[in-house]
């Protein structure tokens, strides 16, 4: 066993029934797998990265711009996906002024979903399929629900995303280089599950890691690490200087027992990454 392999095998002593995991490297190679890369997991917010992507392709096809008109009124496209629209977490309630607050909001992703699909004149689940699924080869992902937390999926499906996350092929790479540096500096927020964070920094439907504390991911991840996780017990998350991605899945909800259990498989992980 190499020392990736080992590291992965923290999720053994995981309390759940299932659970899969790989890390992939920045030239798309597999570097170690762990579990059923093949069984379904609900993916909860870490289906934002999909449909985040999905926003970012369809603005270079010209079908929206980051600053047209999104959502409540003075906010945009960027502010959707930054979560800085105002917008409640799940109502159609404005909670601030847009661009003044980090407003975690699944109610704002699927506003984007809606908007995406007015302007192309395509549902928003058959424009993610064509236009991230199919060309990636994630033939076992699909969007059952929500665009900001329906998906389902498998670890051997999102290894190929985090691949496409460390060497766009989608994306021009100034496109993805924009959306994983903070839009909206300074602004605070909560950070679900881990309370107020200031700042609370959000790429364009991207997490940045930077200086959080408390956080899902570990201490010896970069600042640059962004990503997601979900209340459904994943996550997937990128670190540039280490030039690696982990995709972690589990069939038991976001708790206790994640706060305590992510953040040493991340730690094992970037140290046999390191050798």
């Amino acid at each position: 066993m190499t020392a990736m392999d080992d590291a992965l095998a923290l999720i053994d002593g995981w309390p759940v029934e299932n659970a899969a995991v790989a890390v992939v490297s920045a030239d798309g190679a597999m570097l170690s797998a762990r579990g059923d890369q093949r069984r379904p997991y609900r993916l909860a917010s870490v289906t934002k990265l999909l449909s985040a992507y999905a926003v970012l392709v369809a603005i270079e096809e010209g079908v929206f711009e980051l600053d047209d008109p999104a959502g409540p009124e003075g906010s945009t496209v960027r502010h959707l996906l930054a979560h800085t629209s105002g917008l409640d977490f799940s109502e159609d309630k404005v909670r601030a002024e847009p661009g003044t607050r980090r407003i975690y909001s699944n109610r704002g992703f699927q506003v984007l979903a809606d908007t995406l699909a007015e302007r192309s004149g395509i549902p928003f689940a058959t424009y993610l399929q064509e236009a991230v699924f199919a060309p990636l080869g994630m033939s076992a992902t699909r969007l059952e629900g929500s665009a900001g937390a329906g998906a389902v999926s498998t670890a051997s499906d999102l290894v190929r995303f985090a691949a496409e996350l460390q060497h766009p092929a989608l994306l021009a790479a100034e496109t993805l280089r924009l959306a994983t540096q903070v839009a909206f500096p300074g602004l605070g927020g909560v950070l679900p599950g881990y309370g107020n964070q200031r700042p609370n920094d959000w790429g364009l439907g991207f997490e940045l890691r930077d200086a959080k504390d408390p956080h899902w991911t570990s201490d010896a991840n970069s600042p640059a690490t962004f990503g997601h996780f979900g209340q459904t017990g994943t996550f997937l998350w990128v670190d540039p200087q280490a030039g690696i991605a982990c995709v972690a899945l589990a069939d038991r909800d976001f708790g206790p027992w994640a706060i305590e259990a992510w953040p040493p498989l991340s730690d094992a992980v970037l140290a046999a990454a390191r050798g």
